[in-house]
């Protein structure tokens, strides 16, 4: 059976299953260079991105459309083929009436190429698991896992996931959305905004904090504060809390006025402290670390008094688990036995788990056959004038990176599910010099307090890395290790740590390859790795985009390397 799995607001893609078996999903943002997070505009895309991988809208069984913000039914507005169509969806979460995940939330039919087809739709919050614990190695092993579920309109949620006996609700564990982390930025330091946002219109502010909060300290004076805060605003017995939590449930941003409330917490959190002295800085750095600690702490205690003292799985998703030190704090806890983070953790996972979904309501609760590396093939191009083009295989490659000590972008194979460049739209570059952090930031127009993550093969990473375990997807945190600082200084980031990606030629053989050359030449089996993209774009999708782009002069992509005949890196 053929499912397609259609996401179609923000993050907005296309997936298809073949049985249990993942064929593709791409994200729109990753086509034609679009820009980030952009929606399915037009349906027309549907059949362009089938026909790419051989199959015809006919070929497909059934249709499941992801859920949108609401507390009865989501909507979206989109076109078909320049014709307007308005769809109502599957509301953000479980309700009254839906209380399974796995219960259908909506149907219909939707227009597409001038026929009327069916469709299903489940609750938002029903992508996001099935996405979770399908990809998990859990589910390939038909084992029980605690699912926690947070991304931006949604306070946290917990589920437990048991093949044979169906998905059961544990319910919020606090009533905060997950866009408080990076509404934040809109307070203090350098996004500091003057304006309320009402909706979120900028999902990149997240992971630049994420990055900025590097630069202050944790103090126990201002995390008291924002315990404090947190219990007045949101979670105490006092008349403000409880009137928060009458009015806003977790329905998504766009469906209730959540942001306002978090806005206000700021407020609070901002009188409290004024005159203190403290930096903004400082003031992120601590915000981070009281979330931190209450949402280790409170999935903990929830999963203990709900299933017992395990250790347990857990798998965590929505756009929350982009947070590599909150994913890497749930791992040290002793609660858990194991953490699976899909390389897909935000909604450029929900097409795949709306297809999911399906399989699992209708023939059980199972994994799904699927590699990181289904994204789309790279367009072909030829070189544009001023460049040259001649064969160059992975061992080459490497020596030209380890004798040049220049950035080379790569642009091969099928691109990466999710938002994190893994090798296959990626620059990669040697990270022996301190100075290359800055010229990868200053060639992407990045901040220079952003990092730039290592990749490193499998079984040389305990060695380098604290704790160095397999991380194929780039989405835990690790301590760099002292007798290696100093030899990799560019994917150091100012607190000691990386974002560390290991690398398998399970994961990728080509990229396996480079790595494993480059550590025969120069005696480190480590390079830097950032994604290769217009600022604010999705990765580039052929060669002629990086040529065009030409602010770094040589380009390898299937066995062939392009290069520019003035080669040195543009700002």
């Amino acid at each position: 059976m053929l499912i397609c799995g259609l996401k179609l607001t923000h993050d907005g893609a296309v997936a298809l299953l073949d049985g249990n078996r993942l064929v593709f999903s791409v994200e729109v943002e990753k086509l034609d260079n679009g820009l980030r997070y952009s929606e399915v505009a037009d349906l027309s895309v549907v059949p362009r991105l089938l026909a790419d991988f051989g199959y015809q809208v006919s070929d497909v069984d059934e249709w499941v459309i992801d859920g949108w913000d609401g507390a009865v039914k989501g909507h979206t507005a989109l076109a078909d083929h320049g014709t307007p169509v308005a769809l109502d969806l599957a509301p953000y979460r479980e309700n009254d009436e839906i209380t399974d995940l796995l219960q259908v939330g909506h149907r219909a039919q939707f227009p597409l190429n001038g026929e009327r087809l069916d469709y299903t739709s489940y609750v938002h919050a029903t992508g996001h698991l099935a996405s979770a614990y399908a990809s998990s190695p859990f589910a390939g092993q038909g084992r029980s896992a605690f699912v926690l579920v947070w991304d931006g309109g949604m306070f946290p949620r917990l589920y437990f996931v048991d093949p044979e006996r169906g998905i059961e609700n544990g319910g919020p564990v606090f009533p905060l959305i997950g866009h408080a982390y990076a509404t934040a930025a809109h307070h203090f330091g350098p996004f500091r905004r003057t304006d309320d946002s009402r909706t979120v219109d900028d999902l990149s502010v997240a992971g630049k904090l994420m990055a900025y909060i590097a630069l202050g300290k944790v103090l126990p004076d201002i995390v008291q504060t924002f315990k404090e805060s947190f219990e007045e605003c949101f979670e105490g017995p006092g008349p403000r809390a409880a009137e928060y939590r009458a009015q806003i449930g977790g329905w998504g941003s766009n469906a209730e006025p959540s942001l306002s409330h978090v806005h206000d917490f700021y407020r609070d959190v901002s009188v409290r402290l004024d005159g203190k002295g403290y930096s903004d800085e400082d003031v992120l750095a601590s915000l981070h670390q009281f979330l931190e600690d209450l949402l280790v702490d409170r999935v903990a205690a929830k999963v203990r008094e709900w299933k017992g003292e395990g250790p347990w799985n857990l798998c965590f998703v929505g756009g929350c688990a982009l947070n590599i030190k909150w994913n890497s704090a749930l791992r040290a806890h002793p609660s858990f036995a194991s953490v699976w983070v899909p390389p897909f953790p935000n909604d450029s996972g929900s097409a795949i788990g709306a297809a999911t979904a399906r399989l699992m309501a209708t023939a059980g609760i199972q994994g799904i056959d699927w590699h990181p590396r289904r994204g789309p093939a790279v367009v072909a191009s030829e070189p544009l004038p001023g460049w040259t083009a001649a064969p160059c295989g992975p061992e080459e490659l490497a020596r030209l990176l380890h004798e040049t000590g220049r950035p080379v972008v790569v642009v091969n194979g099928r691109a990466e599910l999710g938002p994190r460049a893994l090798g296959g739209r990626s620059i990669l570059a040697a990270a022996v010099d301190p100075a290359m952090k800055d010229l990868l930031n200053e060639v992407k127009g990045r901040e220079s307090y952003r990092p730039v993550a290592p990749i490193c093969l499998t079984e040389e990473a305990p060695e380098i890395f604290d704790p160095g375990t397999p991380d194929p997807h780039m989405l835990f945190d690790h301590m760099v290790r002292a007798s290696w600082t100093d030899r990799i200084p560019a994917v150091l980031h100012l607190d000691g740590t990386a974002r560390l990606q290991t690398v398998s030629r399970e994961d990728d053989p080509a990229l396996e390859t480079v790595l494993r050359e480059y550590h025969r030449l120069s005696g480190i089996p480590v390079l830097c790795n950032t994604s290769a993209n217009h600022n604010g774009r999705g990765f580039f999708p052929d060669v002629a985009s990086v040529m065009a782009w030409g602010r770094i002069g040589q380009v390898w992509s299937e066995n062939v390397l392009y290069t520019q005949q003035d080669s040195a890196p543009r700002n």
